[in-house]
C-alpha cells in the first residue's frame, strides 16, 4: 500500500464515493465521473492538485448555478455519512475546495456552506480565500462562529484566520494587523474543547512572529485565568522562547545566572549521513536555591549555498536544585527524510540554557 497522500485518492475511493454520488445526483454517471477523474495527467498530480482536480470534475455533475449546487454538498455530506466511503478526512477536501473555486462570488451561500461543511471536514483553507476577498464581513461572521455550539465551526472561527496557517495561503492584512481577529482568541480562550484551545494557541503563535508585542501583551493579560489559558500561552509563546526573546525570558523568569554548563562535547566529530550525532555535557546549578529550567540545543545545518540555518530543539523543562549537577546525553538524527536535505560539510552545535547559548562546536557531515 502507497504511503503517498495523495494515492488516498484512489480507484476504490472514487468507486466508494460514487455511492453518495448517485443518491444525490439522480442524472450522476459513475462511468463518465470515473473517466473524467482518471485523464492521463492524474497519475503525476500531487496531493493538492488532485483534490483541485476532483473539485473541477465535481463541478461537472453539479448545477451550474452555484445558489442550486451549494445545498446538493450538504446532501452529499449527508449521503457519505450513511454510504461511506468509510475514509481519512484529507479525501473530502475537495469539497471545501469546490466552494472557493465556485463560491467566491457567492458569497451568503458559500458561509452557509462552509459553516456546515466543516462539521465533516474543515474549512480552514478555503475560507481565507473569502478573508481575502470579504475580509471585514468575513472576519464579523468568524466572531460568531466563535460563539458557534459546535466545536467544529468554533475552530474554524480561529484556525481559518490564522495569519501563517501551514500548508495554506498567508493573510497579509492580518500578518500586519491581527487586532481584527483578537475579539475570537478571546471568545475562545477557555473553549470547553482542547482541540479548539490547541488552535487559539497556534493563531497567537502565528500572530507572535509577526507581532511579537501583541502576543505577550496578550500572555500577560490571559495570565492565570486558568490552567487552560497557561497552556495556551506556553504553547503560544513557543516561538519566542526558542529565539530567546527577552521579553518572554523575562516573563517565564528564565536567566541562567546560576546555571553553568561543563564538559560540552561531541562525541563522534565526523557523522555520516543516515547515522547519529552523538553529544554530551553536564548542567550544575551553582547557587543554593533550585531554579527552573529549559534546556535546548541548536543544530547550524549547512545550506546549500555555504551558509549556516539554525534549528532549536527542546531538550527538557525542569527545576535543577541547588549544587545539583546534570548529566545530558542526547543524539541527533541525520536520517534521511523528505523535510530536510543535508548537505556534507562542517555544521554546528550548540547548547542554550534559559535562553543563552553555549559557544558553538563544530562537526562533520560525510
Amino acid at each position: 500500500m502507497s504511503s503517498l497522500l495523495k494515492d488516498l485518492y484512489s480507484t476504490a475511493f472514487y468507486n466508494q464515493l460514487s455511492i453518495p454520488l448517485k443518491k444525490t445526483l439522480p442524472d450522476f454517471n459513475q462511468r463518465s465521473f470515473l473517466k473524467k477523474i482518471f485523464i492521463p495527467a492524474f497519475e503525476q498530480y500531487e496531493l493538492k492538485q488532485r483534490i483541485a482536480h476532483t473539485a473541477h470534475v465535481l463541478h461537472d455533475f453539479l448545477p451550474t448555478d452555484y445558489t442550486k449546487a451549494a445545498p446538493l454538498l450538504t446532501q452529499l455530506i449527508d449521503a457519505i455519512k450513511k454510504e461511506g466511503p468509510k475514509a481519512s478526512s484529507i479525501e473530502y477536501l475537495f469539497l471545501p475546495e469546490y466552494i472557493y473555486l465556485y463560491g467566491l462570488d457567492h458569497y451568503k451561500e458559500s458561509v452557509m456552506a462552509m459553516e456546515q461543511m466543516t462539521q465533516f471536514i474543515t474549512c480552514e483553507f478555503a475560507v481565507r480565500h473569502f478573508i481575502i476577498r470579504y475580509e471585514e464581513t468575513m472576519i464579523t461572521q468568524m466572531i460568531k462562529w466563535s460563539t458557534h455550539k459546535n466545536r467544529h465551526v468554533r475552530r474554524l472561527a480561529t484556525e481559518g484566520c490564522r495569519p501563517r496557517l501551514p500548508w495554506a495561503m498567508a493573510l497579509p492584512q492580518l500578518k500586519k494587523d491581527p487586532s481584527p481577529i483578537i475579539p475570537i482568541l478571546e471568545n475562545l480562550k477557555q473553549d470547553s474543547c482542547e482541540v479548539v484551545r490547541r488552535s487559539v494557541a497556534n493563531n497567537l503563535n502565528d500572530i507572535s512572529k509577526d507581532n511579537p508585542k501583541i502576543a505577550i501583551d496578550i500572555a500577560k493579560k490571559w495570565k492565570n485565568i486558568s490552567s487552560e489559558t497557561d497552556a495556551i500561552i506556553k504553547h503560544s509563546l513557543r516561538t519566542l522562547l526558542k529565539a530567546a526573546h527577552p521579553e518572554v525570558l523575562k516573563y517565564y523568569q528564565l536567566d541562567a545566572k546560576h546555571i553553568s554548563l561543563e564538559g560540552f562535547r561531541i562525541r563522534n566529530k565526523k557523522v555520516k549521513i543516515g547515522d547519529y550525532l552523538e553529544f554530551e555535557a553536564t548542567i550544575l546549578n551553582t547557587g543554593k536555591q533550585k531554579q527552573y529550567l529549559r534546556l535546548e540545543y541548536a543544530i547550524y545545518y549547512l545550506r546549500n549555498n555555504g551558509t549556516l540555518s539554525k534549528k532549536v530543539f527542546k531538550i527538557s523543562e525542569r527545576d535543577i536544585m541547588g549544587g545539583e549537577n546534570w548529566l545530558v546525553v542526547r543524539r541527533q538524527s541525520f536520517k534521511l527524510i523528505t523535510t530536510r536535505v543535508f548537505y556534507k560539510g562542517t555544521q554546528e552545535l550548540s547548547i542554550i540554557i534559559n535562553g543563552t547559548e553555549s559557544k558553538r562546536l563544530s562537526f562533520e557531515l560525510i
